[in-house]
């Protein structure tokens, strides 16, 4: 099978990590969000991917050739950045069979496996979560079997509870780009955007069967205070532990706590959600919902609901910080 994943985004709500980091390569509870999205994929049999890139074309390129060396990966640029179809478009030379779409800014548990049980008279699998705060996303209206009827983005009223998350199988492509098609060569949306959504409602009114599939979990990456929550989640169902080669001496931690290999903590107070990534090092500190990036060097601090970039430097600061790489701040020490 193959997918299609945009990943041209800028990034902005995660700035100033994403100046020199691509979105979909921020690490979360020690892996690249965009990691935990490409497991996935190949263990289900996607052995081709469209990646559509844009901003830090060629960190993100680097990045999938080095960490991925086997997947056959085609890269395209989306030179203007407008909208999910606008992306989506420009993978279709190289689709010609069944495929996923995914948006790489959220870690996902669904069950892939129910591709397999999709009959012969359906088109699409549409992943959604029943959430309570409906108005902050589009949402999937369905007809009683459960397939799609439309998407409406940002409701009033309660017409739906079912987000659209953004994880899609398409299994008659030539419909989706069909409609996609359509949607390109028509006005564009209120933000000037055109919307991949558009083109499943053309599936739908020509024919098409769309159905829903549930969401077990559904973790935002796309900003700090999600990211920080999604560390959380991860660090809770197995991702939390002390590395043997990790260098721990007379701290409290408050689980749930990650410590990578080559990490150094002396003293303070640890957790709960920290994530301390390879070789850092922390000398009394007190530290809880903060990701410490790689090398990082972070002395007297008192951090909570904080994104520490990798190699920065940091000492006798208090409070919620937004560092990135290879960044120094330094306050007054404590008498």
């Amino acid at each position: 099978m193959k997918a299609v994943i945009p990943v041209a985004g800028k990034g902005t709500r995660l700035r100033p990590h994403t100046h020199h980091t691509p979105k979909p390569v921020v690490k979360v509870a020690g892996k690249p969000v965009l990691s935990y999205l490409l497991d996935e994929l190949i263990e289900v049999g996607v052995d081709e991917i469209v990646f559509i890139v844009g901003h830090l074309r060629d960190t993100m390129e680097a990045w999938i050739r080095e960490e991925y060396p086997s997947l056959k990966a085609h890269y395209v640029l989306q030179e203007v950045q407008d909208g999910t179809a606008g992306a989506v478009a420009l993978a279709e030379p190289y689709i010609d069979e069944e495929l996923f779409i995914i948006f790489a800014d959220a870690v996902f548990e669904v069950d892939y496996g129910l591709i397999r049980t999709l009959g012969a008279e359906s088109d699409a699998l549409l992943w959604a979560k029943e959430v309570e705060d409906y108005q902050r996303y589009g949402v999937i209206v369905t007809n009683d079997d459960g397939s799609m009827k439309k998407i409406v983005e940002k409701p009033t009223e309660p017409v739906s509870k079912l987000a659209n998350i953004g994880l899609y199988y398409i299994k008659n492509h030539e419909l989706l780009f069909e409609g996609i098609r359509k949607t390109v060569t028509s006005p564009p949306g209120p933000s000037g955007e055109f919307y991949l959504t558009d083109a499943f409602q053309y599936m739908v009114d020509n024919g098409g069967r769309l159905l829903t599939a549930p969401v077990a979990g559904w973790w935002d990456c796309g900003k700090p205070e999600t990211l920080i929550e999604t560390n959380h989640h991860l660090l809770e169902v197995g991702r939390r532990g002390i590395d043997p080669l990790a260098t721990v001496d007379g701290v409290e931690l408050i689980e749930p706590v990650r410590v990578e290999a080559g990490a150094k903590v002396r003293g303070g107070t640890i957790g709960p959600n920290v994530t301390i990534e390879e070789g850092a090092e922390l000398d009394g500190c007190t530290v809880r919902d903060t990701i410490i990036g790689a090398h990082a060097s972070v002395r007297g601090c008192s951090l909570n609901d904080s994104l520490v970039g990798a190699h920065a430097d940091i000492a006798d600061v208090s409070g919620s910080m937004r560092v990135t790489d290879h960044s120094f701040v330094a306050g007054a020490p404590s008498s």
